[in-house]
């Protein structure tokens, strides 16, 4: 699934109606967090794309939308007690 949402940063990132529609409910980070991930994405493809082959290039993106995807996780969820503090 990631792979083949790394084929869409083929194009160029862009803000169409239904987006903005569904971005003014979200909080500004998350949509700044999105559109640095969106420019990033694009040009990784393009700068790849050029010099191996476009297979290549999907590939290495949907690696780095996965990393994308882990910094959201980890903002996201709350911070547990380490094992550790309890004992003490």
């Amino acid at each position: 699934m990631l792979v083949q949402a790394a084929w869409s940063y083929r194009y160029r990132p862009q803000i169409g109606d239904q987006l903005k529609a569904r971005q003014q409910e979200q909080p500004a980070s998350v949509v700044a967090h999105a559109w640095k991930a969106q420019e990033r994405l694009h040009k990784r493809y393009t700068y790849l794309s050029y010099r191996k082959q476009p297979q290549i290039a999907a590939l290495a993106v949907a690696r780095e939308l996965l990393g994308f995807l882990w910094s959201v996780m980890q903002e996201m969820e709350p911070e547990r007690p380490s094992p550790i503090s309890k004992a003490v």
